[in-house]
């Protein structure tokens, strides 16, 4: 059948007919907010490279939290700032470290919400890298035991995820093992399992404090030229016991998020990382571009790739857009 009687306007003539024949839908259910937490009370420092996001201690975390559980986003990712960092990232697997005390608050208030944890530690590291340093070099298998404890802590206070980002070769089976041996053995995992080493991160810098202060990230985050690559860690990473597998950036790399979903079907999430975030907000103030479109445009065609979940700054008013369209 061709033209004329094949003609693909007719289902588009509308928007019931539009809507009727709609292939991708995102909800609020398929957003996850990033938070930023650190020491304090009443502190709410406002991240200039993102506008709308913030430093936050745990009050005001509470008070994000509810803000978005309002409007249907259930889940949270907790990034952790201390007050002090050192060469073993102890901040990280302290009972009361940041990360610990807010996972415990949040439950605590919003049993019903997701909490994941962020486990790296260039948060908590002097030096700024996701691993243990020697002579200039990061250690991997160094890593994988601070990796293991952290990972206990972490469950221990209440997160119902734990998130391994440093990119360390055998992150989640030491994860996954050290859990498993604590009785933790139903704490899921969510492995950035393909992360590159991007420059759309530059925001997120500022607001985790947490540069390099020496080098870079490419001798253990993925190289944006590599696909296959990307299918060898992810297909590894679930050998080793991960739930949930992740792609990060994701606008960028929507054709990895794609070949990953298809390869393994698993579930799947990508990170839209605080560089997108920022291009938006940028566009947007400046008047080139309408914020609400761009933004939503983005986080569908993300859904549309393959990602089941999308942790994203843009979740709490992309919810609220969601419900004001119904």
């Amino acid at each position: 059948m061709s033209f004329p009687s094949e003609r693909l306007r007719r289902l588009r003539r509308t928007p019931i007919l539009r809507a009727l024949v709609c292939e991708t839908t995102l909800e609020p259910s398929d957003l996850v907010l990033p938070l930023f937490v650190r020491p304090g009370k009443g502190v709410k420092r406002p991240i200039k490279s993102m506008p709308g996001h913030f430093q936050c201690s745990i009050d005001q975390a509470l008070k994000a939290a509810a803000s978005a559980a309002a409007v249907g986003v259930r889940a949270v990712i907790l990034f952790g700032i201390p007050d002090k960092k050192d060469s073993r990232a102890s901040g990280a697997y302290a009972r009361d470290g940041i990360v610990q005390r807010a996972a415990g608050a949040l439950k605590s208030r919003f049993p019903d919400l997701a909490v994941i944890a962020d486990l790296c530690f260039c948060e908590y590291m002097d030096h700024g890298h996701c691993g243990v340093v020697k002579g200039g070099e990061i250690l991997n298998d160094a890593t994988l035991e601070l990796t293991a404890k952290t990972a206990v802590s972490q469950a221990e206070a209440g997160c119902d995820m734990i998130a391994p980002s440093g990119m360390m070769d055998g992150q989640v089976a030491a994860i996954r093992k050290a859990l498993d041996g604590s009785g933790l053995g139903m704490t899921a995992i969510l492995a950035y399992a393909a992360k590159y080493a991007s420059a759309f991160y530059g925001p997120f810098r500022e607001a985790a404090e947490s540069p390099p202060r020496f080098g870079d990230r490419a001798s253990y985050q993925m190289d944006p030229s590599n696909l296959r690559e990307a299918l060898r860690e992810v297909g590894l990473d679930i050998q080793e016991g991960a739930d949930i597998v992740m792609v990060k950036p994701a606008l960028a790399y929507l054709d990895v998020l794609r070949r990953v979903k298809d390869a393994f079907r698993v579930p799947c999430a990508a990170y839209s990382v605080s560089g997108e975030y920022s291009m938006i907000k940028a566009g947007a103030d400046k008047g080139w571009i309408d914020e609400r479109k761009v933004a939503m445009e983005a986080l569908l065609c993300i859904k549309r790739a393959g990602a089941d979940l999308i942790i994203t700054y843009h979740a709490v008013d992309a919810a609220r857009w969601l419900h004001e369209k119904k």
